[in-house]
């Protein structure tokens, strides 16, 4: 490979997930969490995002087109059927899951989802 020459600013975005700003993602028209994501070449909320919800917050309940692989940093999450997520569990829901999640004192998220 040779030697390898410095990554040029433009080719590299970094942020701290606790300080950084996260933008309104919006579902059927409903402000649903907020989501951080570096990079600009899919839709907002899809491929590798941090998805950040409230406590008490409930999401607008939807069907995946793909596959739903997530982890959780920090907080807790509880689906529809009762089923609760905490710090450190890593989740995959598979393409055709219906569901809705609700954070009874918030959480932090790591999200891959296919476009």
């Amino acid at each position: 490979m040779g030697k390898l020459k410095p990554i040029a600013s433009e080719d590299r975005r970094v942020v701290n997930v606790k300080s950084a700003d996260y933008i309104p993602f919006i579902s059927d028209g409903i402000e649903d969490g907020s989501v951080l994501q570096l990079g600009d070449s899919k839709p907002l909320g899809s491929g590798f995002h941090i998805y950040r919800m409230t406590p008490g917050q409930t999401t607008v309940a939807h069907k995946h087109q793909s596959d739903e692989e997530f982890y959780i940093i920090e907080g807790d999450l509880v689906d529809h059927d009762g089923t609760k997520y905490g710090p450190g569990d890593l989740v995959w829901l598979r393409k055709g899951t219906e569901h809705t999640s609700y954070s009874p004192n918030g959480c932090l998220i790591v999200v891959y989802l296919d476009a």
